[in-house]
C-alpha cells in the first residue's frame, strides 16, 4: 500500500519537546472531562429545585449509565489506539479507514445497548432498589436516556479520533458548548415556560439527549468533511470482521477496566454502610475528593495513550518510553502535591461540604489524611494504563485494574474493617494501600518492556481491500 502521508507537515508528536507535546495534549483533555461532569451537577442542581425524589430517581440511574457506558465507550478507546499508531506510522489511508470502522461499529453497538436499555429499564431500576416513590421517575429518565446513547456514542467517537492524532482543542469546546446549551434546556424542559409544559424529572434528561444530539451532528460532520486530520466515508463503513475483532480486541478490555472499576465503588458502598449512616456520609465526600483527583489523572493517562501511539506507530520506541517515564514523574509529584493539599485543609474541606456534624468531619477528615498521600501512586497508575494501551495492551490496564481493586483493595477492606478492631477505617486504609500496590506492579511490568514489542500497529489483511 502506498502512504499518502509523504508530504504532510512533521509530526509534532513524534519529535521535538516531548514536555510541551503531553501538556498540550493533557489540559484540554482534563477540561473536557471536568466540563463533561458539568452534566450532572447542572442536572442535579435543577433537579433539585424539585425535591429529593426527583435527585434520587435520577442518582439511582448514574450507576446502571455508567456501567453501560462503559462497554461501549472502550471500543471508542480502540478507536484512539488503531488512529494514533498508523498517524504515527504517516498512513493517512489507514487513519481514514480505521476511523471509519470505529464509527461503523461503535454506531450499531449503541443502537443495541440503547434498545437494550430501553426495554429493561424496569427491570432494572427494580434490581437496584427503587422505592415506590421514586420508581416511575427513575425508569423514565433512563428510558429517555436510553435514547441518548446513539448520540453519546457517536461523540465519544468523535473525541477519541482526534485524540488518536492529538486534536484536542475542537471537542473540548464542543463540550464547553453543549454545557452551556444544557444549563439553559434543563430549566426549560424540567419546569416548562409559557405555553411549553414542564417533564419534571424526564425533561433532564431530554435536555442532554438534544445536547448529545447537537454535539454528535458536529462531530460526525466535522468527519465526513475531513478538514481536521480525519476523513470517514460511508463507502469503507461496511461489515469487516478482521478490523471488529481487533477493535473488540482492544475495546472489549477497555471497557470492562472501566466497568470494574464502577463495580468496586459500588460493593466498597456496600461495605461502609454497616457502619452507619455517619461513616457512609465521610466517605461519600471522600469518594467525591477521590473522583476529582482522577480527572487530572486520567487526562495524563488519555494524553499519554495518544503520545505512545503516536511514536510507536512511527517505530520511535525509546521516545515512547521517555514519554512514559517523564508522564509518570508529572503525575507523581503533581497529584502528590495535590494530596499534600488535601491533607492539609481535610477538616475544611469536610466542613464545606457537611458543616454542621462533628463525627463526620472528623471521620471524613481521618479519610482524607489516610488516602491523600497515595494520590500519587493513583496518578502513577493511570499513568501505565496509557502507555498499555497506547502500546495496544488494553489487556495489561484492564488486569492492572482488577487486580488492583478487586484481588487487593475490596478484600483488604474486608479484612480490615470485619475482622480487625479498625472498624470503618480499615476502609479508608484499604485505598493507599492498594494504590501502593498497583501502582508498584504496573510500574514494574512496565520496566519490563514487554509493552515494547509492538513495533508498530498491526496491519490487517484486510487493509488490501480499503480501495
Amino acid at each position: 500500500m502506498e502512504n499518502s502521508d509523504n508530504h504532510q507537515r512533521p509530526n509534532k508528536f513524534t519529535q521535538g519537546n516531548i514536555f510541551r507535546s503531553l501538556m498540550s495534549l493533557a489540559f484540554p483533555i482534563i477540561m473536557a472531562n471536568v466540563l463533561q461532569t458539568m452534566y450532572q451537577l447542572i442536572d442535579t442542581f435543577w433537579l433539585g429545585r424539585l425535591g429529593a425524589n426527583a435527585v434520587a430517581a435520577v442518582s439511582l440511574s448514574f450507576p446502571i449509565l455508567f456501567l453501560v457506558l462503559a462497554l461501549g465507550g472502550g471500543l471508542t478507546l480502540a478507536g484512539t489506539v488503531l488512529v494514533s499508531q498508523y498517524k504515527g506510522a504517516g498512513n493517512q489511508e489507514l487513519v481514514n479507514y480505521s476511523s471509519s470502522q470505529t464509527v461503523f461499529v461503535v454506531f450499531f453497538i449503541s443502537i443495541l445497548l440503547a434498545a437494550v436499555g430501553f426495554f429493561a429499564a424496569g427491570p432494572m431500576m427494580t434490581l437496584v432498589g427503587a422505592g415506590p416513590e421514586i420508581y416511575n421517575d427513575s425508569v423514565t429518565y433512563f428510558k429517555v436516556s436510553s435514547f441518548g446513547f446513539v448520540f453519546l456514542f457517536m461523540f465519544f467517537v468523535f473525541q477519541s479520533l482526534m485524540r488518536g492524532i492529538g486534536d484536542v482543542i475542537f471537542p473540548m469546546f464542543i463540550v464547553l458548548g453543549t454545557v452551556f446549551l444544557n444549563l439553559i434546556l434543563d430549566p426549560l424542559f424540567i419546569f416548562g415556560y409559557g405555553p411549553m409544559p414542564g417533564y419534571g424529572v424526564a425533561g433532564a434528561a431530554v435536555a442532554s439527549v438534544l445536547t448529545q444530539a447537537i454535539s454528535a451532528g458536529v462531530g460526525l460532520m466535522v468527519l465526513f468533511k475531513g478538514k481536521r486530520g480525519i476523513r470517514i466515508q460511508f463507502s469503507q463503513m461496511r461489515f469487516d470482521f478482521k478490523w471488529t475483532k481487533r477493535l473488540f480486541e482492544l475495546g472489549l478490555p477497555a471497557g470492562l477496566d472501566q466497568s470494574t472499576r464502577a463495580g468496586a465503588m459500588t460493593v466498597m458502598v456496600m461495605l461502609i454502610t454497616a457502619f452507619g449512616s455517619e461513616a457512609v456520609a465521610a466517605y461519600g465526600v471522600g469518594a467525591r475528593i477521590l473522583s476529582l483527583v482522577i480527572v487530572p489523572a486520567l487526562g495524563f493517562s488519555i494524553a499519554t495513550t495518544s503520545l505512545v501511539g503516536q511514536n510507536i506507530g512511527a517505530q520511535q520506541i525509546d521516545r515512547a518510553e521517555k514519554i512514559g517515564n517523564l508522564s509518570s514523574r508529572i503525575a507523581f509529584f503533581g497529584l502528590s502535591a495535590v494530596g499534600i493539599i488535601f491533607f492539609v485543609f481535610a477538616e475544611q474541606i469536610i466542613t464545606f461540604f457537611i458543616p454542621n456534624d462533628p463525627q463526620v468531619i472528623q471521620d471524613g477528615a481521618l479519610f482524607i489524611k489516610i488516602m491523600a498521600p497515595s494520590f500519587g501512586l493513583l496518578g502513577v497508575q493511570q499513568v501505565m494504563n496509557g502507555v498499555f494501551n497506547g502500546a495496544g495492551f488494553t489487556k495489561a490496564s484492564m488486569m492492572l485494574s482488577v487486580f488492583g481493586l478487586w484481588i487487593i483493595r475490596f478484600p483488604l477492606a474486608y479484612m480490615l474493617s470485619q475482622k480487625t478492631p479498625l472498624g470503618s477505617v480499615g476502609i479508608f486504609w484499604a485505598f493507599p494501600i492498594s494504590n501502593f500496590i498497583a501502582a508498584g506492579t504496573g510500574f514494574i511490568y512496565y520496566k519490563m518492556g514487554y509493552w515494547k514489542r509492538r513495533l508498530g500497529p498491526p496491519t490487517p489483511e484486510s487493509e488490501n481491500v480499503i480501495y
